[in-house]
């Protein structure tokens, strides 16, 4: 019997979607709750699952198009799973193109199915079906299994008659998600006065304590006791002292709150997410860590919800993990704040009239002048200096 696959309400502000990736194609069997398709809104992804064990018999949206909420998308049908059959993967292993791919012709087999973006690849390389390990659903061939397989490869790009094939042009539309990272950057930028401050923080205290307590920390909560816990408490005390970095103008009044939701930016499978630690003034150092940890590995996978994103008063984000020295972060409207972590490098210092080595890390404030003072902001970094330089005065409230 023929099913429906629609698309799902995914929230109340949303009456539209963007096809992202269809992870099976056309006739191939799949389990029920296996995903069959992963729909992008602006500021997440959800995927569809199968209704039973059978297949897709039909698809009516192709990655890339639109449709609305209600949308007829493509047609299911129950079948029992074939004998010696295997179910598709999950997302975590997700197909790259939605239409069946044809046998390698340089298959000995015939087995092998490749994709036409790793069919030009491969024919980039000067490769074989039979020199991949393919890691797509049933058995396809990807475009990154081919990348992985020829990263030893020695391939012939010196001759100018052959050099034209490599000249390839790809259009991609934006994803839902971009564009509205691109739409709230902007806004940011035109509709609030940005000023950013900088100072740098030695962290020698901070990894001391990491590694003294390394062990026993991993032991009692089974998490390892990272930096951002150590900021999100830093920024919480800050803000007590400094409360106009975490206010919001909403038309001509400003807005304090008695609690602080932090956003902490991690990257997702489509983009930078900003999920939001609800009133962290009141979590342990390992609640926060599990907390960021569990955003981390659901973001990577685009299982963010939509409400996690939502509110926030303050914003922390970490270039350091990627290797940044510096940058100036931009703040995520309304808030009229966003602290930049960076990488942590060892560098000359003065100390007590003696020149030392630190793990130095730079921190960058930007702010909405038009809520902070030029000395609010310098405050607020100050003192999330002072806490970080020496932990015990976060606990002592000192």
């Amino acid at each position: 019997m023929a099913m429906e696959i629609k698309v799902p309400a995914v929230g109340e502000s949303i009456s539209e979607v963007q096809i992202g990736e269809w992870y099976v194609a056309e006739g191939e069997w799949v389990a029920a709750d296996s995903d069959l398709v992963g729909l992008e809104t602006d500021k997440a992804t959800f995927d569809v699952p199968a209704p039973a064990n059978g297949k897709v018999t039909r698809i009516l949206k192709k990655a890339g198009e639109m449709a609305a909420v209600g949308d007829l998308i493509g047609y299911f049908e129950e079948v029992e799973a074939p004998a010696g059959s295997e179910a598709t993967p999950q997302k975590d292993q997700p197909a790259t193109e939605a239409a069946p791919a044809a046998s390698s012709p340089d298959s000995a087999d015939g087995s092998a199915k490749v994709m036409p973006a790793a069919a030009r690849e491969m024919a980039q390389r000067g490769l074989s079906a039979n020199q991949i390990t393919p890691t797509g659903p049933g058995g396809r061939i990807l475009k990154e299994d081919v990348v992985s397989a020829g990263s030893g490869a020695t391939a012939s790009y010196d001759s100018p008659a052959t050099s034209g094939a490599m000249r390839e042009e790809e259009i991609v539309p934006l994803s839902p998600i971009r564009k509205r990272i691109a739409e709230r950057l902007v806004e940011a930028q035109n509709n609030a006065a940005l000023l950013t401050t900088f100072n740098e923080i030695d962290m020698s205290k901070v990894m001391s304590l990491r590694n003294q307590f390394k062990e026993a920390y991993i032991k009692k909560y089974d998490i390892k006791l990272g930096f951002m816990s150590f900021f999100v408490k830093g920024v919480v005390d800050a803000l007590n002292q400094v409360p106009q970095v975490a206010a919001q103008m909403k038309g001509d009044n400003l807005v304090y709150r008695n609690y602080y939701d932090i956003g902490v930016a991690v990257g997702g499978g489509k983009g930078l997410v900003v999920p939001v630690i609800r009133n962290a003034e009141r979590m342990s150092f390992a609640q926060i860590e599990m907390t960021i940890a569990d955003f981390g590995q659901r973001a990577r996978k685009n299982k963010i919800n939509l409400d996690e994103m939502e509110g926030g008063n303050f914003t922390i984000t970490n270039g350091g993990i990627y290797g940044s020295l510096l940058s100036t972060p931009i703040v995520n409207p309304p808030q009229s704040g966003v602290l930049g972590m960076h990488g942590i490098f060892e560098r000359p210092i003065a100390v007590d009239g003696e020149v030392v080595i630190r793990p130095m890390m730079y921190v960058a404030l930007t702010y909405d002048h038009r809520v902070v003072d030029g000395r609010e902001a310098v405050t607020f970094l100050k003192r999330l200096k002072d806490v970080l330089e020496e932990p015990s005065r976060m606990l002592l409230e000192i």
